[in-house]
C-alpha cells in the first residue's frame, strides 16, 4: 500500500530504509514540556479511538499518519490501514486484554481519533497531556509530527496551538511496548510487558502564561514555593487560604522561589492534613492539596516530623486480571483498604511510576509511599541514551508528585549489578532527584554478597536508604544469614527490606512444601521471627500485596503468574501469610504506641 503514492514517497525507501524511525525518534516531549494540570479544568479524550497492531512498522514507513479520511470507493491506491475507520478500542486501556490474538503482542500500535475545536481566542493556548503511553509514543495532528516521548509510566505534554484549526482534526498516536537494549527498563524483566494508552488523555486550554510547575513544601521549618511559568508574566502569587498566607513571588526567566510566613499543622500517617494552595500567574491559575511534614535520616534511623519511624509496608505492582496495567480510581482505594487491614503505614508502589491518583489517595488516607523508576535488574549503564531516558523519567515522576506529602522515597534503581558504570549512572540519578526535591530520601533496592555476606554494593554511599531484596526461605535457604549480614555490614544508614516472601498457589498448590499456602506462611512466620533480632532494619514491604502477571513465570504453579501475592490475583482471596503479617504489624504499632 502507499509505497509509491505522494504520502510514502519513494517506493524503495517505504520497504527497505530501517532507519524510517529515526526522523521521528527525537524524545523531545519530555519534564520540560509538562505543564502543571492540578485544578485545571479540562477536556477528556477518552473513549473509542481507531486502532492497528503493526508488526512491522509499516504505518511509520507508508506515513499512514499523513492519510486523509476518504470513502473506500473514493481511493485511488490499494492501502494496509486506514486510520479513520474500521476497529475501535477503548482509551485507557491495554491492547493485551482486548484480544486474545494481542495478548503476547509487543510493538506498534496505531490510535487516530477525530478532534474537532472551536476557534482558539486571542492569547490562548492549547496542550495535549496523556498520562501515560507503553512505552514509546509519537504524536502526530493532521499528518504534521509535533513530538516523541520515551517513558512507560510517566506523563507528557505537547503544545497543539498552532497545530489545530477550527472544526474537524485528526489526532494520531503511535505508541510502542518493544523491548530494546537501550531502553529503561531494558529486554529482561519480571513484570509483564503491556502495551497502549492505559492512562488518560486531556485536552488543556490555557492563557499566553502557563504555570509549568509548581513546587510547595516544608524546607528548613519554613514553608517554600517555587513556581516555573512559561509565558510573559513578572511576579506569580501562591496562597494558602488555610494557613492565611499568601507571597508575591518575582520572576526571573520564568522562575522564582519565595518563603511563606506559615505555621502549618503537620502531616503524619495519623493526622493527614492537607490544604489548598493556589497559584496565579500571567493570567493563568493552578492550584494543588498539599501536606507538609519532614523526612530525613539520622544514622541508622528514618525520622519523621522528628520522630523515628518504621515502616510497615507491602509492595505493590499496578496490575489487574480484568484490565491489565489501566487501573481506576475503586482500584486504587481498594489496594488502600487491604494495605489498612494489614496494618501498613508504608507501600513501595515497583517497579515504575503508577498512577498519580495512587500518592493523591495516601495523601488522603495517611500512607507513606516509595516511588521509583524501572531502572531494574540489566541496563545499558554505559550508553549516554539510556542515562538520558532514565534521567527524564525520574524528573517526569518527582515533578509530578513532588507535592505529595505521602511520598517520602525516591527509588532510583533495583537490583543492579555493582559495575564501574552502573555506579556512575546512578549517582547521577541520585543528584538529580535531590536537586529536584531536596526534601525527600533518596534509596535503592542494592545488592548483597552473598559470598561475604556483606552488603557491598558501593551505591549505599550515595542514597539515603538501602533497600534489600531477600528472599530467605524461598531463593535463599538460611535464614540465619540474614543476622549475618547485618553484623558483617554494620551499615550506617537505614535499611528497608524492599522484597522478602514465597509464592502460594491459592486454586491448585499442595498441602506442603514450595508453592503451598502452608509452606508460604512458614515463610513468613520465620522472616518476621528473624528481623525482629536485626536493630539496622527499619522497615519493610514484602514481596507483594496481590498476585500479578508476568510472562517468565510457567510451571503448573505460577501459570504465567507470580503468586507471591497476599492475596491472589481475585483482589479478593486473601492467604494465611496476610493474617500473619497484620498480627506482626499490630504488634509493632502496639510497641510505638507505649
Amino acid at each position: 500500500m502507499l509505497e509509491r503514492s505522494d504520502i510514502a514517497e519513494n517506493a524503495l525507501q517505504a520497504l527497505h530504509d530501517e532507519d524510517y524511525d529515526r526522523p521521528f525518534n527525537t524524545q523531545d516531549l519530555n519534564a520540560d514540556t509538562l505543564i502543571f494540570t492540578g485544578g485545571r479544568q479540562g477536556r477528556s479524550l477518552d473513549g473509542d479511538w481507531n486502532f492497528c497492531v503493526d508488526l512491522l512498522d509499516t504505518g511509520l514507513r507508508q506515513k499512514w499518519f499523513a492519510m486523509t479520511p476518504a470513502r473506500p470507493e473514493d481511493r485511488i491506491e490499494p492501502w494496509d490501514y486506514d486510520p479513520h475507520a474500521g476497529e475501535t478500542v477503548p482509551v485507557p486501556s491495554c491492547w493485551q486484554m482486548l484480544k486474545e490474538k494481542w495478548y503476547f503482542f509487543e510493538g506498534s500500535g496505531w490510535y487516530t481519533r477525530a478532534l474537532t475545536v472551536a476557534p482558539l481566542g486571542a492569547g490562548r493556548r492549547r496542550f495535549l497531556r496523556i498520562g501515560a503511553a507503553q512505552y514509546d509514543c509519537k504524536v502526530f495532528v493532521n499528518g504534521r509530527f509535533l513530538g516523541n516521548h520515551y517513558g512507560g509510566s510517566t506523563p507528557f505534554c505537547v503544545e497543539l496551538t498552532d497545530a489545530l484549526a477550527e472544526g474537524e482534526n485528526h489526532l494520531t498516536l503511535c505508541v510502542n511496548n518493544a523491548r530494546t537494549r537501550d531502553r529503561v527498563p531494558m529486554r529482561n524483566t519480571d513484570w509483564f510487558n503491556y502495551g497502549g494508552i492505559y492512562r488518560e488523555v486531556t485536552l488543556y486550554e490555557t492563557p499566553t502564561s502557563v504555570v509549568r510547575d509548581l513546587f510547595v513544601r516544608l524546607e528548613g521549618g519554613q514553608v517554600v514555593a517555587s513556581v516555573t511559568v512559561d509565558g510573559p508574566a513578572d511576579t506569580a502569587r501562591v496562597e494558602i487560604p488555610g494557613l492565611g498566607a499568601s507571597v508575591d513571588i518575582p520572576l526571573e526567566d520564568g522562575r522564582g522561589t519565595a518563603r511563606l510566613d506559615a505555621r502549618p499543622d503537620l502531616w503524619s500517617p495519623a493526622t493527614p492534613h492537607l490544604y489548598d494552595v493556589t497559584c496565579t500567574a500571567g493570567g493563568d491559575r493552578v492550584s494543588d492539596r498539599v501536606g507538609f511534614r519532614t523526612i530525613e535520616r539520622r544514622g541508622t534511623e528514618i525520622v519523621l516530623n522528628g520522630r523515628p519511624i518504621f515502616l510497615r509496608g507491602i509492595s505493590v505492582h499496578e496490575d489487574d486480571a480484568a484490565t491489565g496495567k489501566c487501573t481506576s480510581e475503586a482500584d486504587i482505594r481498594r489496594r488502600f483498604a487491604h494495605a489498612r487491614d494489614l496494618g501498613c503505614n508504608f507501600l513501595r508502589l515497583a517497579h515504575y511510576p503508577h498512577h498519580e491518583r495512587a500518592a493523591e489517595i495516601a495523601d488522603e488516607m495517611g500512607f507513606l509511599l516509595w516511588e521509583e523508576i524501572p531502572v531494574y535488574w540489566a541496563i545499558d549503564f554505559a550508553n549516554p541514551a539510556t542515562l538520558r531516558d532514565a534521567t527524564n523519567q525520574l524528573t517526569e515522576l518527582v515533578r509530578r508528585d513532588r507535592n505529595r506529602a505521602s511520598v517520602v522515597i525516591w527509588s532510583i534503581g533495583n537490583e543492579n549489578p555493582d559495575t564501574d558504570a552502573r555506579l556512575s549512572f546512578m549517582r547521577k540519578l541520585a543528584e538529580t532527584a535531590r536537586a529536584e526535591d531536596p526534601t525527600r530520601l533518596v534509596a535503592a533496592a542494592c545488592l548483597v554478597n552473598h559470598r561475604k555476606l556483606r552488603i557491598e554494593d558501593r551505591l549505599a554511599a550515595h542514597i539515603d536508604v538501602i533497600g534489600i531484596n531477600e528472599y530467605y526461605g524461598w531463593y535463599d535457604e538460611d535464614f540465619d544469614e540474614l543476622g549475618v549480614i547485618g553484623e558483617n555490614s554494620a551499615p550506617d544508614r537505614p535499611v528497608v527490606i524492599s522484597e522478602t516472601g514465597a509464592d502460594g498457589d491459592h486454586e491448585a498448590g499442595p498441602e506442603s512444601g514450595l508453592f503451598s499456602l502452608a509452606y508460604q506462611a512458614e515463610v513468613y512466620e520465620k522472616q518476621i521471627a528473624t528481623l525482629r533480632g536485626l536493630d539496622y532494619v527499619k522497615g519493610m514491604s514484602p514481596w507483594i500485596l496481590y498476585d500479578f502477571r508476568v510472562e517468565r513465570r510457567q510451571n503448573v504453579f505460577q501459570r504465567g503468574w507470580n503468586r507471591k501475592g497476599l492475596i491472589a490475583a481475585d483482589k479478593t482471596t486473601r492467604k494465611p501469610a496476610f493474617d500473619i503479617l497484620a498480627a506482626h504489624y499490630a504488634e509493632r504499632a502496639a510497641e510505638e504506641d507505649t
